[in-house]
């Protein structure tokens, strides 16, 4: 069963699966254990402290692999300076896939395609989908109510064949996806391509601590809360992890939100091991494989 759609062929992918980019623990070699394993591995440029650090990063990453990746760019998210710095050291590493969030992509679609890189935009409802249609982008990033960090409150569903009809460009389903089953959910529903993010927190490159790492095996759907308390945004964390009291403009205990208060999404339940990207991967598609022929 060829698991291929025209997104992922375009990107030069195996299989049409993006290790999501996470705040502070996506990190180098992700990218390279996911692109080796056939998926596009993704992490933000701010994941590096500086710019000469996030440029280091990418030679790294160019010297191990010649596959596909992603960067994602924090646009309102992100000092101008720095932003024009990531942008510029992504032009020079060739990256293929820019992914844009927290602001209105423009400016950087029409650059991004004069250097051949695909961009897509971070949406969770159908306002967000046009202006970034508008803006040039090659792609949809549809976060689905029970996505892990920022997310919106639409059901995969509904959100997915909804933009797809509505936009008519290529969505990629974000939000709830940890096995293969859902991966071909995904794609039955119109998806090109299936995002996870809290399925690859439990890999052993992932850059989590060890403790996060077991939280997400031991967590279940009724261990996330979905708050707009710690980052002033709506996103989906482990309960535990959050400090009575804690708000956007208050955080008892010395708490750091992303660092201390963990982030998550409702997709933990079927996360039972941490094991290697590659092993992960093995898993998602023979789980894919196994769904399509019980379905026949």
């Amino acid at each position: 069963m060829n698991l291929s759609t025209p997104l992922s062929k375009k990107l030069g992918l195996r299989y049409p699966i993006v290790a999501a980019p996470m705040f502070l623990i996506s990190n180098k070699e992700m990218i390279v254990a996911c692109a080796e394993a056939g998926i596009l591995g993704c992490m933000p440029s701010l994941n590096a402290r500086t710019p000469e650090q996030f440029k280091a990063d990418l030679e790294w990453i160019r010297q191990r692999t010649d596959k596909p990746f992603g960067i994602n760019l924090t646009l309102g998210l992100t000092p101008k300076e720095r932003l024009e710095a990531d942008f510029a050291a992504c032009v020079d590493a060739k990256v293929p896939v820019l992914l844009t969030s927290y602001g209105n992509p423009k400016d950087y679609v029409a650059r991004a395609h004069q250097h051949g890189m695909q961009v897509f935009h971070d949406v969770i409802g159908l306002a967000h989908g046009k202006k970034a249609v508008d803006a040039g982008v090659d792609g949809l990033i549809a976060v689905s109510a029970g996505a892990g960090g920022h997310a919106g409150r639409i059901s995969p569903f509904a959100l997915v064949p909804y933009l797809k009809e509505e936009l008519h460009v290529p969505i990629i389903a974000a939000g709830c996806i940890s096995t293969g089953r859902q991966v071909v959910a995904a794609l039955a529903l119109g998806a090109e391509l299936c995002y996870l993010g809290t399925r690859f927190i439990a890999s052993t490159e992932c850059g989590a601590q060890a403790a996060y790492k077991a939280a997400v095996v031991a967590a279940t759907p009724d261990d996330i809360v979905y708050t707009d308390q710690v980052s002033g945004i709506h996103a989906n964390f482990l309960k535990a992890t959050v400090p009575e009291g804690f708000t956007a403009d208050r955080s008892p205990e010395g708490a750091k939100r992303w660092k201390d208060i963990w982030s998550a999404g409702q997709g933990v339940a079927q996360i039972e091991t941490v094991e290697p990207i590659g092993a992960i991967v093995e898993a998602l598609v023979r789980e894919a494989h196994d769904t399509y022929a019980a379905l026949g």
